[in-house]
């Protein structure tokens, strides 16, 4: 699930970068391509020194990368972005490296039955933790999934903020829900009525969450598109998302580990305003047995 990312030739390396990325590694400097999607391209840079994530959009990536930083610099997390700029077409960010398995990593032993549930299960509570306290802070992260929770030695670092939002504040036009798979059924509703702009919500990243585990533990997207005689493959976003806001697809019957699984399943299946919040499914987990 998580390697489905979409990869091209790579765009031209901003060198406008390079400073900040020489002062945090120092030289010299290695880069390795990472990922190239939705005109977002992403390096790691590697130095003596340590090791700092590179983005940098073009066309439509631009103006995301440019939000992204934005936004990481009105979260404020500590030691997170070191540098953005724009110019010429092209948004750019430096972050640091967080070193670190993702939450689907996390759960590859329990995906590849030779145990590990014990971690995972502690993998999957410290990601609810870092939900929950970017909830806290009046922040919806929007974009939650597998990949994008890194468990660092120092606790959960999110990923991919393009979209996180702050209740209050405009939502932005052109949300679309994150990933289509893991999209709340109430944002699926509104974003497929041409509701724009489309505004994020605690609950539907509680959805997202929940999904997030859901897929992590069993290697499949949570609704049983198969059993509904649908190919999801052959689907367009809009297509997905009109099904699951209908509520008429049944969760996928693999049951790889059912105690965690019956903690996410009413997650998924409760309306809205029936869902915990992460903090709470944070302790629901915490007591789970593995």
């Amino acid at each position: 699930m998580e390697g489905s990312e979409e990869m091209g030739e790579f765009p031209g390396f901003p060198t406008a970068a390079v400073a900040t990325i020489e002062a945090a590694c120092g030289i010299p400097v290695e880069l390795k391509e990472i990922s190239y999607r939705r005109g977002a391209a992403v390096w790691k840079a590697t130095g003596p020194d340590g090791a700092v994530a590179v983005k940098a959009g073009d066309s439509e990536g631009a103006a995301v990368t440019q939000r992204e930083a934005t936004v990481l610099d009105a979260i404020g997390w500590p030691d997170y972005l070191l540098a953005s700029g724009d110019g010429e077409g092209v948004a750019w960010l430096v972050t640091r490296w967080f070193k670190g398995p993702s939450t689907w990593h996390a759960f590859a032993p329990v995906r590849a039955d030779t145990n590990g549930k014990a971690d995972a299960l502690s993998a999957s509570v410290d990601l609810c933790r870092a939900v929950a306290a970017l909830h806290s802070s009046g922040w919806v992260h929007a974009d939650l999934q597998p990949s994008h929770g890194i468990h660092t030695g120092h606790g959960v670092r999110l990923l991919d903020c393009s979209w996180s939002w702050r209740e209050g504040t405009e939502p932005v036009t052109g949300f679309r829900g994150g990933l289509t798979h893991l999209v709340a059924p109430e944002l699926a509703a509104s974003i497929n009525a041409g509701i724009q702009p489309a505004t994020p919500t605690t609950a539907a990243d509680v959805y997202a969450l929940a999904g997030s585990l859901w897929t992590c533990a069993t290697g499949r997207w949570p609704l049983d598109y198969a059993a509904a005689g649908l190919d999801s493959g052959r689907l367009t976003p809009a297509e997905i998302r009109a099904h699951i806001a209908s509520r008429r697809i049944s969760l996928d019957t693999a049951a790889p580990w059912p105690a965690i699984q019956d903690i996410l399943r009413p997650v998924l299946l409760d309306r809205a305003s029936d869902r915990p919040t992460a903090a709470e499914l944070a302790e629901t987990l915490a007591k789970a047995a593995t």
